[in-house]
């Protein structure tokens, strides 16, 4: 039977009674996804499974989305080996890919190898940090949108060696104005939407006003509170909602980390009006 063990009161659980190596029923599918909903992060532990057993599981939950940055077109697979990953962008609060006109609604994480010590991973409630603003603050942030831009994240991976057109990169991916708080297509509940990796301003608001308030919101979202750390050990599989969420890769190593990723969409059922 499918248990959802709480790591913190307000974010993630471990599952277990699943055995990722094999076919899922539509009940195990619908009650995983009401855990999934519910925890926001699920933790699979002593998974051993392989790349395609990886993409079936992540299969039943949403249609495959493909990294923006993604060097192997043709696999579903995104690998994410580092020893080096201080700057890499990872080790900044954000929610994946919200510069892209459809962000993706969820990643499946899998731990392959590990450095002897560090690379742990943590995860923020975004729910919470709205709720937890004033309500005035809250009324003020349902009226605000903000801009997302690729341009910070890029610039930092250009410094890093890696050889990005910048140019080439923004006419693509051009920046985008989304509300500073989103409601979740599925629960209806309201979430803080901005991060440290892509938003750039709050639209309508002079500089001196920006300068005084997204700092604050964004810092807001790295309240403890809000906070679970999760120790990888090899095996361990995370699934997270990127919709009202953040979640930071903690460069504390420099020893060979590899992790296979699988980046999902919404069904249309799920999507956002």
């Amino acid at each position: 039977m499918i248990e959802f063990h709480p790591v913190t009161k307000h974010i993630g659980a471990e599952v277990t009674g699943v055995d990722l190596r094999k076919p899922l029923s539509p009940e195990e599918v619908a009650t995983l996804r009401e855990g999934w909903l519910k925890h926001l992060v699920l933790f699979f532990r002593d998974q051993n499974i392989d790349d395609e057993q990886h993409l079936q599981f992540a299969l039943n939950f949403g249609s495959l989305n493909h990294p923006a940055f993604k060097k192997d077109a043709d696999s579903p697979i995104h690998v994410l080996d580092q020893t080096s990953p201080k700057g890499e962008g990872g080790d900044e609060w954000h929610s994946d890919n919200t510069f892209e006109p459809t962000p993706p609604m969820g990643s499946l994480l899998r731990c392959v190898q590990l450095p002897s010590v560090g690379g742990d991973t943590c995860w923020a409630n975004t729910y919470l940090a709205y709720e937890t603003l004033s309500p005035s603050l809250q009324r003020l942030c349902d009226e605000l949108t903000a801009v997302h831009d690729i341009t910070m994240s890029m610039k930092k991976a250009i410094s890093k060696g890696h050889p990005f057109d910048l140019a080439e990169i923004q006419a693509k991916w051009p920046p985008i104005e989304r509300p500073v708080v989103r409601v979740h297509a599925e629960t209806g509940r309201k979430a803080l939407f901005v991060n440290r990796a892509s938003t750039t301003r709050l639209v309508g608001l002079s500089d001196r006003e920006n300068e005084a308030l997204l700092p604050f919101l964004i810092d807001h979202i790295r309240s403890p509170e809000f906070q679970l750390r999760l120790r990888w050990r090899p095996g361990t599989l995370a699934f997270w909602d990127n919709r009202p969420t953040q979640h930071y890769a903690v460069a504390d190593y420099t020893e060979r980390r590899r992790m296979h990723r699988v980046t999902i969409n919404a069904f249309p059922e799920h999507a956002d009006a």
